[in-house]
Order: C-alpha cells, then structure tokens, then sequence
C-alpha cells in the first residue's frame, strides 16, 4: 500500500508498539529505531484499514521521506481518464439499459446520478458499515500480529460475534501493546456484555 501522508498509522518493532501519528512521523520513528539497531521486524498498519505500509528504508532519513512523496514510478504514468487532479477516477460500471435510461434522465447525468447514490448509501450504512470495516481491520491486524497467540481464533469469533467481554478475555494474554491496538481497532464493534 502506497502511504497517503495524511493518513494516520501505526508502527510496530516486533511486539512493542514504538509510533502511532502520520505516515512521515511514523516512518521517522521507525527508522530511528532501525538506524539504533533495533533487531525486531518493523510493521506498519494504516489505522483505519490495518492494511500494511511498505517503506524502504534504505538511506537517510530524507531519502526515506522523499520516496514516501514520490510514491510508486507507476505514479508517473500518462494520466487517463478522469480528472485525477481532483481524486476523481474514471472505471468501467456495467448495467442494464434500464439502468442507463434512468441515470441518463437524472440531473447533472450519470455521473452525478452514481455519486450522489453513492453518498447517500453510505451515510444510510451508518453503524453497519462501521462495524463491518472495525472487524475487517482488527482481524487483518490480529491475524498479522497475534496470529500465532492463544485465544485468537476465539478472538476472532468474539469480534465477528460483537462480544466484548470474550474478546477482552480473549485477548488478554497478548503482548499489551498488540492487545491494547486490537482492541482499539475492534471497539467499534464490540457490544457490552
């Protein structure tokens, strides 16, 4: 995953957590502990999808940051469609003839027409949607950071089962900083009880 710096992320040394705060902050704090010799594997976790950020961390310290500006050289690619400038991006939607009559009829046309269903069916998701992402992200950070500890299939059923009291007890043999950060991330899916 190429790091958006306004994202906020997490950084882990092995099973102790060293940084949490924007990608640069956190990319600095696990370079220092790289550059002092730490000797765990250092991973790091956007915060909001637990998805892993790949840095290279060779050379300085600037070199780092820089590539992290840069991005990917497909980032240099011919622009296609779209107005990128703006975050939007073109893709290909299938549907019916129906389905284009409709959206060709709608104000402001198709475009406008998916955008604005688009928005209104997230904010009608609400809790499920953010209940959904929680699990998706506190599984995908437990199953690359405790999934070798005891109690994390249990977890796991907790999380999806939304039992907060099983996942604490689950959980609550694990490393503290992974423990304390998989609970974070779950808590928004997570009932009392």
């Amino acid at each position: 995953m190429t790091p958006d710096p306004t994202r906020a992320c997490t950084a882990f040394c092995g099973l102790k957590r060293i940084a949490s705060g924007l990608v640069a902050d956190v990319v600095g704090a696990a370079k220092a502990a790289i550059d002092r010799g730490e000797t765990g594997a250092i991973a790091i976790f956007d915060d909001e999808t637990s998805r892993p950020i790949e840095v290279d961390f060779r050379g300085s310290i600037e070199e780092v940051r820089a590539r992290l500006t840069l991005g990917p050289p497909e980032a240099e690619a011919p622009r296609g469609p779209g107005r990128p400038k703006l975050g939007v991006v073109a893709r290909e939607v299938t549907l019916l003839p129906r389905h284009w009559d409709w959206l060709s009829a709608q104000p402001g046309g198709a475009s406008v027409a998916l955008r604005r269903l688009v928005e209104a069916a997230r904010r009608d998701e609400g809790g499920e949607g953010r209940v959904r992402l929680a699990q998706e992200a506190a599984n995908r950070f437990m199953t690359a950071m405790a999934g070798d500890r005891p109690g994390f299939e249990e977890a796991g059923r907790a999380l999806f089962a939304g039992d907060r009291a099983r996942f604490h007890a689950e959980t609550e043999g694990w490393p503290e900083d992974i423990r304390d950060h998989a609970r974070r991330l779950a808590d928004p899916a997570l009932q009392e009880g």
